[in-house]
């Protein structure tokens, strides 16, 4: 979580220069790119990677076959898909409205998807083999290089094409990257090709691969049905409002990849009751982060899209308002328990084949008779029953009774302590927002003599969500420690923390003060010589 925390405050600024430097539609050109690239790295690979998860964590002998095959596959299924591209390039150019645009990109986006497919096993396996600090340099240092180039591509070309050949020199590099750590790591693991344990690592990959790729379908295809039915400015103003906020991908994609062998070694044992306080507790800390964003962003939605993405995406606000509903669901996590039983994989496979076939239906109902928030609309109801009914039948594999749900309480207790500092950020927002705005703008005018109109929403906008976070977090924190969410090892761990940076400091004053009476002494001293005559 902090690798990614990390790269994302890398990456943040990223969306910020796109939507001001780029016009509302080379920003929905630009985002149609990359929805077929990341869909792409996801779908094709079919899971095959995380099966890393599983095998390495039960293997000592056939550890690199592991890792050669897993390379072996995502380099095959890449390969394909770059040929395909280049071959034909109007596949992915009928699906949106702007085909022409989006097929003359096609062959560049083949080996983008190529590259990043192949390289995009260096996080996987680092976390697999058991080197979560290895992984955190690893996501960090991607986050850094990739910041840099599309920073560069933006500032110095501001094409959509540029960003692809940013993207194409990133994960060339992630690519040495990995082959370097795999070396040294699995020596020889390109002689380890074992056809049998092929198939035995394919045969349990598959059905989670198809699961995800169905919910990979369920999440995103409504965003090509928007981009098939409505134009790149239209998509972009889309795609905006299901902007995926800071730390809510980065939280749930951390815990997953953590629990996932840990629910395996567990299910291994039959250790059903240890899974289930796991994931209760698991619950209870997403809660703590989630309930609080969904209330804060809830009563400043209108303030946040005018300062990140500026005015022109004012029409997001609506549409951003229905996403968000799906917030506090992220708490209930199933993936790490699905993978850990085999016959689940296949019933969620099953599940999910319905599931996409009632949204596509909606959908295709939807863009002949809805607008843009009718389309969220139906992508939201739709995740809800998915989150349901999955939850439900990992409850019942786990036989999770009535005897369980006092684990749940502190969810209870987070929820009300969201509720209630929401009510008094409420007050406080509907009361000084316009004013709290003007004073920002007159500010940011007096500091800048010719302001640019997004720097001016930027600060401006920036200063009301500040003052309404500084509201929010006290009282947030204050009742969520009265009702002992917060638990003393927690305080310990934060106490212990900030006593480590008054360390920090108090050493780096001393340092200074130190060098500071060495200059002194140093320029008194020559100073000296210079006035002593020479015998």
């Amino acid at each position: 979580m902090f690798a990614k925390v990390v790269g994302f405050g890398f990456s943040f600024l990223l969306p910020l220069l796109i939507v001001r430097l780029l016009t509302q539609e080379q920003v929905g050109i630009y985002q149609q790119v990359f929805l077929v690239i990341v869909n792409a790295n996801v779908i094709l690979t079919l899971g095959f990677g995380m099966s890393a998860y599983y095998f390495l964590a039960r293997e000592t002998v056939r550890r690199p076959s592991v890792v050669f095959h897993t390379l072996l596959f995502n380099f095959v299924m890449g390969g394909i898909s770059c040929l395909t591209l280049y071959l034909y390039p109007q596949i992915i150019g009928n699906i949106f409205e702007s085909a022409e645009e989006i097929t003359r990109l096609a062959p560049k986006i083949g080996v983008v998807i190529w590259l990043w497919i192949f390289s995009s096993f260096l996080e996987t396996v680092a976390v697999a083999n058991r080197e979560p600090r290895a992984a955190t340099l690893f996501i960090i240092l991607a986050q850094l290089t990739k910041t840099a180039l599309m920073i560069s591509a933006v500032m110095i070309y501001t094409t959509v094409e540029s960003f692809i050949y940013a993207a194409m020199i990133q994960a060339a590099i992630q690519t040495i990257v990995l082959l370097i750590y795999l070396n040294s790591r699995f020596p020889k693991f390109w002689t380890a090709f074992d056809a049998s344990f092929f198939r035995e690592q394919l045969f349990y990959a598959l059905p989670f691969g198809l699961a995800g790729l169905l919910w990979t379908l369920q999440t995103d295809i409504h965003n090509y049905f928007v981009g098939h039915r409505f134009s790149p400015a239209e998509s972009a103003v889309y795609r905006i409002a299901c902007f995926e906020l800071p730390l809510i991908a980065i939280l749930a994609e951390s815990v997953t990849s953590v629990l996932i062998p840990r629910m395996s070694e567990l299910q291994a044992r039959d250790d059903k009751p240890e899974m289930i306080r796991l994931t209760a507790r698991i619950m209870e800390k997403l809660a703590f982060f989630y309930f609080p964003i969904y209330v804060f962003l809830l009563i400043t939605a209108q303030t946040f899209i005018t300062t990140i993405f500026t005015h022109n995406y004012l029409a997001s606000v609506p549409i951003f308002l229905i996403n968000i509903t799906l917030l506090p669901m992220y708490i209930l996590v199933t993936d790490p328990i699905v993978r850990a039983y085999r016959e689940l994989g296949r019933l969620l496979l099953i599940l999910r084949v319905f599931i996409l076939i009632a949204l596509v239906a909606a959908l295709y109902f939807g863009i002949r008779n809805f607008d843009l928030r009718g389309m969220i609309a139906i992508v939201v109801v739709t995740a809800f029953v998915d989150r349901f009914v999955s939850t439900a039948i990992v409850l019942k594999k786990l036989n999770v009774g009535r005897r369980d749900w006092f684990l749940l309480t502190n969810v209870g207790k987070t929820a009300a302590a969201s509720l209630f500092a929401g009510f008094f950020t409420y007050l406080f927002y509907w009361e000084f927002n316009e004013r709290i705005f003007l004073w920002g703008e007159y500010l940011t005018k007096t500091i800048f003599a010719v302001p640019n109109e997004s720097i001016v929403d930027f600060i401006a906008g920036g200063f009301v969500l500040g003052l309404c976070g500084l509201i929010y977090a006290p009282i947030y924190l204050f009742i969520a420690n009265y009702f002992g969410i917060i638990e003393d090892e927690e305080k310990e761990k934060i106490g212990s923390g900030v006593r480590g940076l008054r360390v920090a400091f108090k050493k780096l004053t001393r340092r200074n003060s130190t060098i500071e009476t060495q200059k002194s002494k140093t320029k008194n001293q020559l100073l000296n010589n210079q006035l002593t005559p020479d015998p």
